[in-house]
């Protein structure tokens, strides 16, 4: 069994506990009475790179990151230096997360904010909705294609704006196949936890222009963010980096100040 598979059958674990407390009509209900969720694509399309902002306690591959005893006080760093969205890690097995989480942050913050979790059900998608969430990462490598075509739709209809996470080629191409609009490359394998930073360049190609491309794992400085941008990035998500700095808010000010490709190459003419 890959990292992946065992992830995913813990969440699956958890999943059945929740859905004895809350039905699924339930949080159905819930996700209906929850404000419309923001838009993050805008930004995301933007002249700069746009920086999503990863609450994560926890790795599988790195163990404790951060304490974090409020999210709402790093959030709210994020906010100030630019994000242009919040990612909350919200699996609790390997990451330390929780839906408490995503709900702190999203009544500390005014940016989109991503639930960050292995969503293989419905009821996930709603439960994201019900506690706040704007965005909803789906993993490829997780879901057989029916299951990616189906979550991606109903995540849509919910009003949620789609990460689509690959790995590799094939990934890619079922991910454009979808219509995916935004699409995320880990440089990370979630089966082996390997991260390869040469990922995303050999990936972007794959990518069409018209989608917004996301730069996963990997990225410790501006230094990072400006190869990513240069080879095609127009949003990174980062987590450890920011976690572990001791000014989160200065960090992601310097992130967010790096120009996308296509700005680089107006400014050059």
């Amino acid at each position: 069994m890959s990292v992946l598979d065992d992830i995913v059958a813990g969440v699956r674990i958890d999943l059945a506990e929740r859905e004895q407390q809350i039905s699924f009509d339930e949080i159905q209900a819930l996700a209906q009475q929850a404000p419309a969720p923001l838009d993050p694509m805008p930004h995301f399309r933007s002249d700069h790179i746009s920086v999503i902002s990863e609450v994560k306690r926890k790795s599988p591959s790195k163990g404790d990151l951060a304490q974090i005893p409020d999210p709402a006080v790093l959030a709210t760093a994020y906010q100030r230096g630019g994000a242009a969205a919040i990612s909350v890690l919200t699996e609790q097995r390997r990451f330390n997360g929780s839906l408490d989480d995503l709900r702190t942050v999203r009544a500390a913050v005014g940016v989109p904010v991503l639930r960050k979790d292995f969503i293989v059900t419905s009821y996930q998608l709603h439960e994201a909705r019900a506690n706040g969430a704007d965005l909803a990462l789906l993993i490829v490598a997780a879901l057989p294609q029916s299951d990616l075509e189906r979550l991606h739709a109903e995540a849509r209809s919910l009003g949620l704006t789609v990460l689509v996470e690959v790995h590799d080629a094939e990934e890619t191409r079922r991910a454009v196949d979808l219509g995916a609009e935004l699409i995320g490359v880990n440089a990370r394998n979630l089966k082996t936890l390997a991260v390869d930073n040469d990922t995303f360049g050999r990936l972007a190609s794959l990518i069409p222009d018209d989608r917004v491309r996301v730069a996963e794992s990997g990225i410790s400085g501006v230094a990072d963010v400006e190869r990513f941008a240069a080879e095609g990035a127009s949003v990174v998500l980062v987590g450890e980096a920011l976690v572990k700095d001791g000014d989160p808010e200065a960090a992601v000010r310097a992130m967010s100040a790096v120009p996308t490709d296509h700005q680089s190459t107006t400014n050059q003419q």
